[in-house]
């Protein structure tokens, strides 16, 4: 029974490998550049990121800098403005034509003389393409749906290589420790194996939370599991304020009450709507809390700037904050470097388990060809004999 679900285990270990070890391969890879993604953005784009910041400087009126940006591109609309709590940073405003929201334009501003410091476009960005290919593959749903069966497969693997690690007492020491003196053959099994065992609690965990990306049902599940219901839908509530009387100062004001009533530091992030009914909802990182992701959002009128709703993280049900956990245990960024190394390093590892294992198949497959024609050998000797008497 033992050999039976060893030998079940080994193939199926083996084929899904095989399988599937490209598309591993590829999302390990790109995981681990995302890891640092918010750190590198600014040295990979300065220019649109960083602005020389002045003591005797003060920054200019919010209101001041979305002129300057409309007055530049009147053909296209603000759908969103990003400030980071940081003097030295660029606001990024981002353009889009009619609902094409996929389609994004930003345009960085100096927040101290409104000058355009750049531009681009975010889908041709590095870590934009690197996210595509990710999570698609660059393949849209297609990848959508290859990277979701593969990170499945890749779970089941998991599962029957511990079955196959899983050691005797005479293994013990072997299965925890890599010979680095060893043959070639011998080395690559062990940095399969053994790399492969310290690694999984982290990989399957994020494997496991991949798969909300990868399936509707997944994201739905969390719901379920906490509140007892499906996730509730959002939207940002209707203005009240009289149209067509947008007050000057407006996003100033908002800025200002938005700061007083969350305080702590963090980034701030501004979505217009298109249409003049619906109000603005203003998004406030918690760079304070225990763990990342943490979000406020505040709703104000888009004519005169005033209140009209909270939703603070605080009041979130128990599935919404198990859901914003969700990215920050993916990425590794939960707790910020102390995390984020640890994930860089794992997903590095999980990105040299398709090799390694590649090797150990070809090279198992090679020595069965090989033992095959040196026992075929003989006996076709003995037919040559035979043809030439």
């Amino acid at each position: 029974m033992k050999k039976t679900f060893k030998r079940i285990a080994s193939q199926l270990h083996l084929w899904l490998g095989v399988s599937s070890g490209l598309v591993v391969f590829i999302v390990a890879l790109t995981g681990s550049i995302l890891v640092f993604e918010e750190e590198l953005e600014p040295v990979i784009y300065p220019k649109f990121h960083v602005v020389e910041a002045s003591k005797d400087q003060s920054t200019l009126p919010l209101d001041k800098l979305r002129s300057a940006v409309a007055s530049a591109y009147p053909k296209q609309r603000i759908a969103r403005i990003v400030i980071e709590p940081h003097p030295s940073r660029t606001v990024i405003f981002g353009l889009v034509k009619g609902k094409k929201e996929k389609d994004v334009f930003s345009v960085a501003v100096s927040p101290y003389t409104a000058e355009i410091t750049d531009t681009r476009r975010e889908n041709e960005s590095f870590f934009h393409i690197v996210l595509q290919l990710h999570r698609y593959l660059c393949l849209e749903n297609t990848g959508k749906a290859i990277t979701g069966v593969a990170t499945i497969m890749f779970i089941v693997i998991m599962i029957t290589g511990l079955a196959l690690w899983w050691p005797n007492r005479k293994q013990a020491k072997q299965r925890f420790t890599i010979k680095w003196n060893a043959k070639f053959k011998r080395l690559n099994w062990d940095l399969h194996a053994v790399f492969g065992f310290y690694v999984l609690p982290f990989t399957f965990l994020i494997a496991l939370t991949g798969l909300v990306w990868s399936y509707q049902w997944v994201n739905n599940m969390i719901y379920l599991t906490f509140d007892g219901k499906p996730q509730q839908k959002r939207e940002a509530p209707a203005n009240v304020g009289i149209r067509n009387t947008t007050s000057m100062g407006t996003l100033a004001k908002i800025i200002s009450e938005t700061n007083r009533l969350l305080p702590h530091p963090g980034r701030i992030q501004f979505t217009l709507p298109e249409s003049d009914s619906l109000s603005i909802t203003v998004s406030k990182v918690n760079e304070t809390a225990s763990v990342s992701n943490v979000v406020d959002f505040l709703y104000f009128d888009q004519n005169d700037g005033h209140l009209l709703g909270k939703r603070l993280y605080d009041d979130e049900t128990t599935g919404m904050k198990v859901r914003r956990l969700v990215f920050p245990i993916h990425t590794g960024s939960i707790w910020g470097w102390p995390t984020k190394v640890p994930a860089l390093i794992v997903a590095l590892i999980t990105a040299t388990l398709p090799v390694t294992g590649m090797v150990i198949w070809v090279g198992r497959k090679f020595k069965k060809k090989k033992v095959v024609r040196k026992n075929a050998a003989p006996h076709t000797a003995g037919h040559a004999k035979a043809a030439v008497s």
